[in-house]
């Protein structure tokens, strides 16, 4: 059964899931809305979800330095106890956080941080691109559509795939951590310093998890 945009919404508001999360439960219940939430409850995603509107407070700002020096990363993730900031697992998080950012280089926090004009811009690109290369015309929005998609894929940390296993992004894999410590997990902001270049800093912007 195919699984559409409207099936996605549905879930997703009854939930409190993210999109991935849900067009992927809905795709191994074969369509069926009441399977596809009891799957997301199994892996406790849909009661992490409701966990959005906790406090986060507590938690570490994660430093990771490469190259000796030439590459620098500070990453601000938060919960909801220290107890659960100091544990292992939420320590290693950051950790993979700061990683992902060093090596991935990602420029937003969340899809709503990009600037319009910055869409606009890789917008025009793609569509002279795609002009150039003698596309026909009526194709142009949907090759436009696809490229700037793939820009957020790319330039979006939450939307990013996670640097040691492409099959998950990394938001998923923060949802996962979510759902086995039973505490709200933010990403706050983070930024990235590489000698000679200009830095990535997103201030004051959550990512709730």
């Amino acid at each position: 059964m195919e699984v559409t945009t409207e099936m996605i919404k549905e879930l997703r508001e009854a939930t409190g899931c993210g999109i991935l999360d849900c067009r992927a439960a809905l795709r191994d219940a074969d369509g069926n809305f009441e399977k596809a939430t009891d799957i997301l409850r199994e892996k406790g995603l849909a009661k992490a979800a409701k966990r959005a509107s906790r406090e986060a407070s507590e938690g570490v700002i994660e430093v990771y330095s490469h190259g000796e020096g030439r590459l620098a990363v500070m990453v601000e993730v938060n919960c909801e106890t220290d107890f659960v900031g100091r544990s292992p697992d939420f320590l290693n998080l950051a950790h993979e956080l700061a990683l992902q950012i060093a090596a991935a280089n990602p420029l937003y926090l969340t899809e709503e941080d990009i600037p319009q004009s910055a869409l606009d811009h890789e917008g025009k690109i793609a569509e002279a691109r795609a002009k150039d290369e003698g596309k026909p015309e009526k194709i142009v929005p949907m090759i436009v559509e696809g490229y700037i998609k793939k820009f957020k894929e790319e330039t979006v940390l939450m939307n990013q795939a996670y640097v040691r296993d492409g099959s998950k992004t990394v938001k998923s894999m923060i949802d996962e951590l979510v759902a086995k410590m039973g505490e709200k997990i933010v990403v706050r902001r983070f930024a990235r310093w590489e000698l000679g270049a200009e830095s990535g800093v997103e201030e004051e912007t959550e990512e709730e998890a």
